[in-house]
Parts: C-alpha cells; sequence; structure tokens
C-alpha cells in the first residue's frame, strides 16, 4: 500500500487489530442468518508526510451506505458543542444574514440548525441517505454526496461559495484526502474561512485510545500532517485550538494560502514544536502502541470473565463504533456482555456487528438493573453517569476499559 497523500511506499504498521465488520454495520434480526463481511483492521505510518492511515481494505459506499446508523444529536455534549461553535465563530468572524454557512458531513443536521437560528442561510453536505432524510425533516438543504474535488465546484457552482466551512470529524473518514481537502478550497469563497476537527492523534496514541480505530477512520490526524495535506490544496492554516470532544480534538482554522487575510496564531507553531518534541516525526513513537491496545483487550477480558464467573450481570451503554472496535478485537459476545442500551432508535431492535449483542432502549437498564454497565463510549462517561444517577445509587457500578480500566466504587 502507498500513501493517500503523498503515495510514498509504507512499512510503519501502528496496530493490527485482526479483522472486523464495518463498526456501523448493525444487523437486523433476520440478517443474523446471513453472512458479515469482514476486513482487515491495520493501521499504517507514512514515514514521510506522517499521515496514519488504515490499510485499504472497504470502500467507502460500503461503509457509509443507505442505512449508516450513526446519528450526532443523541450526545447533549456534543449538541453544547455545535451550539458553542457556532456562536463562537458568529462572534470572532462576524458573520450576519448574508453569511452562506456550510457543514460538509453535517449528519442529522444538529449543528446546521443552530447557524440557521443564528440567522445565516445553511447548506448542508451528507452522503448518507438517513441522515440526511432526517437533517431534511428539520427542514435543512442537504447535498447528499460525498465532497471532492469535482463536486466541491459543481456545489458551489449550484448553491454559491462558502463563506463558512465546518468540516467537524470528518478529515478522517474520507479515503481520498487529497481530493476532499480540493473539494473545500474549492467551494470556499476567496475571503471564507473553514474549519476542520478531528481526534488529535497524541490523545490516541498517548491515551490508548484504540478504539477509535476502525474502517470508517480511514487517517488518524496530527497537525504536521494536516498541515501538509491542506497546503497541498492551496490552504493555509492561521489558528489551531485544542478540545477534549472524542478523547481530545483540534479544531484547525485555514483561509486560501493566496489571501493572507488573517495572522498566523502563536499556537500553530507551538503545536508543530510540541508535536515534533514528542517525536511524533518517529518511527519510534509508532511501535510500542500495539502492546498498549493488547493490555487494555487482556484487562477486559480478565474483568468481564471474572464478573461472570462471579454470576454477576454485565450490560453496556452506547452502541458506539469505537465499542464495536474494542468488543471485536477482545473477542467479546452476549455470553459476556447480555445487551447493550442506546437513546438511538435507529439502533434499538438491533445488534452489534461482529459481535452481536443486542441493542436495546435506556429503559431496559431500569429494569434489568445489572451489576455492571461498562460505557463503550468512555469519553462521555460522566454524562452516562449522570444520567444513570439511579442506577448507581441502587448499586450498579459502571466500568470503562479505555485509557485504562476503571470501576466506580459501590
Amino acid at each position: 500500500m502507498r500513501c493517500r497523500h503523498c503515495n510514498s511506499g509504507l512499512s510503519l504498521t501502528l496496530v493490527d487489530l485482526g479483522s472486523a465488520p464495518p463498526s456501523n454495520a448493525y444487523l437486523s434480526k433476520e440478517q443474523l442468518s446471513e453472512y458479515e463481511k469482514w476486513f482487515p483492521l491495520r493501521v499504517l505510518v507514512c514515514d514521510e508526510c506522517w499521515l496514519v492511515q488504515t490499510e485499504d481494505s472497504a470502500a467507502a459506499d460500503e461503509l457509509f451506505g443507505p442505512e449508516y446508523a450513526y446519528f450526532s444529536g443523541f450526545a447533549t455534549s456534543w449538541i453544547a458543542h455545535c451550539q458553542r461553535y457556532v456562536a463562537e465563530m458568529v462572534d470572532r468572524f462576524h458573520l450576519n444574514r448574508q453569511t452562506h454557512f456550510v457543514e460538509v458531513a453535517s449528519n442529522d443536521g444538529t449543528l446546521l440548525e443552530f447557524a440557521v437560528r443564528a440567522g445565516m442561510r445553511a447548506t448542508g453536505i451528507e452522503p448518507t441517505h438517513a441522515t440526511a432524510e432526517t437533517s431534511r425533516g428539520k427542514g435543512h438543504t442537504v447535498v447528499e454526496e460525498f465532497l471532492g474535488r469535482e463536486s466541491g465546484a459543481r456545489i458551489r457552482e449550484e448553491y454559491g461559495p462558502a463563506d463558512v466551512i465546518a468540516a467537524n470529524n470528518v478529515l478522517a473518514h474520507v479515503p481520498d484526502i487529497n481530493s476532499f481537502v480540493e473539494g473545500v478550497a474549492s467551494l470556499l469563497a476567496p475571503q471564507g474561512v473553514a474549519t476542520f476537527e478531528f481526534p488529535h492523534l497524541v490523545n490516541m496514541i498517548e491515551g490508548n485510545q484504540f478504539d477509535t480505530i476502525y474502517h470508517e477512520h480511514y487517517s488518524y490526524l496530527s497537525l504536521t500532517a494536516v498541515r501538509t495535506i491542506l497546503c497541498g490544496a492551496g490552504l493555509r492554516v492561521f489558528d489551531v485550538q485544542e478540545f477534549p470532544t472524542h478523547g481530545g480534538s483540534l479544531r484547525v482554522f485555514v483561509e486560501h494560502g493566496s489571501t493572507g487575510a488573517h495572522g498566523v496564531s502563536e499556537s500553530v507553531e507551538q503545536l508543530l514544536a510540541d508535536e515534533d518534541q514528542r517525536g511524533m516525526k518517529s518511527r519510534a513513537y509508532y511501535e510500542s502502541f500495539q502492546e498498549s491496545a493488547e493490555k487494555i483487550k487482556n484487562d477486559a477480558l480478565r474483568f468481564l470473565l471474572k464478573a461472570v464467573g462471579e454470576q454477576k450481570t454485565v450490560a453496556a451503554y452506547g452502541a458506539a463504533a469505537k465499542g464495536n472496535t474494542l468488543l471485536n478485537f477482545a473477542g467479546v459476545r452476549p455470553d459476556l456482555i447480555a445487551f447493550v442500551a442506546d437513546l438511538n432508535p435507529a439502533k434499538q431492535g438491533k445488534f452489534l456487528p461482529g459481535s452481536r449483542i443486542p441493542v436495546v432502549g435506556v429503559d431496559v437498564l431500569q429494569v434489568a438493573e445489572p451489576d455492571y454497565i461498562v460505557i463503550l463510549p468512555w469519553n462521555i462517561r460522566g454524562e452516562v453517569v449522570r444520567q444513570l444517577e439511579e442506577l448507581g445509587e441502587s448499586g450498579t457500578r459502571f466500568v470503562t476499559f479505555v485509557p485504562e480500566l476503571e470501576v466506580s466504587e459501590k
């Protein structure tokens, strides 16, 4: 395999998680009698441009199909993050009713809704049909396709150039990252600003967050790699911010390189220097990650086997993609975790890919009162514990496996 950005040969492996089905390919009851497609899940590092990337295995249309089940509007912390984002962008860049606001990977319209409320003309770009339809049901304009160098120019022609482009948690999801950023450049107005949010690679590696690896994530991003990729499309990074979302994320602000309207913030060079000091441009930085992932897997299995051996009941919360990575890497099945509860009706009544653990409504937890609840989306542990406070008070203990095994006190 060759690097998705610079086409260099790849020889450095970050981690090999065996194989797994796509993490958002939830199964209906009827599909339980059918075979699932499993793909290798191996991550490689380019030691030329330092882009970390999954090995080519599954095509995008197999991962982001019509029934794609991730909807962003079910996490209150993410909704609040979207609201703050729009408010900050309006204040910083003086956005108004003349502003054309475009969100790439607009999902169910959670962020678009705040842009509309702020008085802007808003357009979403979303390739998955189920989420696009949900957004349209809220009254939003949605272009249902993948953004790339050709579609970006076409969307600009039909809907007008974008004064602001928000691309949250999508840069990691695109198989052709060069075409995607060229699409952003084509769509962006001459004086426009685009922002990209993505989990910061340093947190994944140093925080043992191997469960953020799944087929839908084609890339795992540092500022070092992202600046190089954006520069190749004629885009210039002028600011970067750090956020706690998704286990630690970056928000990168860019403009056309020929514009130079914004001075480059000190935070850009500071973060690049920090990545360099950590050794992120050296092979040694990436070579111990496999061992960290296997330790988490083994700790999780030991905990579950011990709990079942003691005849304790174990359920899970959050039918999240990151949870599916962990469960399939560890080989967990319904004999170890009876069911997983989730707020999303699109997932309820289905089964997790690979592990085939049933997904139920959150109300089932109140009836079952399990001894342990494994919180699979560990990044919102605090939110979940507050939501299930009554169960905690009655004796249920909350468990997370990443970045290390943590079990709440009785």
